[in-house]
């Protein structure tokens, strides 16, 4: 069983922000594999459904984003899943908009919801897919930026990359990670 973990801050406040990209890929992949993601459970909503033969959880912590490990270990502990069954899925401000990243192990690399669960869990070694953001403009907060909304031209990039990213999971639990990285890790150019 797999647990796919979007990550994002809840309340309607935050909805469509950049730092609410790992809501938007759950949101895709329930829309694309009738999984409810209405259960309150483990400090998320949760929905539980099989996607490529495989049962997964799909996961949207209400932690608020810097809390983001208590919901997933919760979860985790729940399911009896070990980390290398979890995916998470967030933001990213040092890749462009729309631009993918898999990774099987790493360092928060400065992301609080990160830096969060690796502390829950207590290890590095757990599958991720980064969803470019893009930089922060000069002078202007990081908070503000990454609660921010995507302009019109943005938007449908990335509702290109949330399709996108819900298919390299897909694709990480059935065909394996590896293979994953060497499709959507590919630079992308300009069209």
């Amino acid at each position: 069983m797999y647990v796919i973990a979007g990550l994002g801050n809840p309340t309607r406040e935050y909805d469509k922000t950049r730092h609410n990209v790992g809501f938007s890929v759950i949101d895709v992949l329930a829309d694309k594999y009738g999984i409810d993601v209405s259960e309150r459970k483990h400090r998320a909503l949760c929905g539980r459904g099989v996607i490529g033969g495989q049962k997964v959880i799909l996961l949207k912590p209400q932690t608020f984003m810097n809390l983001s490990g208590e919901s997933i270990r919760a979860a985790m502990d729940y399911y009896k899943t070990a980390p290398e069954e979890l995916i998470v899925i967030y933001d990213d401000i040092s890749l462009e908009p729309g631009q993918l990243r898999i990774r099987l192990k790493g360092s928060a690399g400065g992301h609080n919801g990160i830096k969060n669960i690796i502390a829950h869990l207590g290890s590095q070694e757990f599958p991720r897919i980064k969803v470019g953001v893009g930089a922060k403009p000069p002078r202007m907060d990081l908070a503000d930026y990454v609660l921010s909304r995507f302009g019109a031209g943005e938007q449908k990039l990335m509702d290109e990359a949330f399709r996108e990213a819900a298919d390299a999971a897909v694709m990480m639990m059935t065909e394996g990670a590896e293979r994953a990285m060497n499709h959507y890790n590919a630079k992308k150019t300009a069209q």
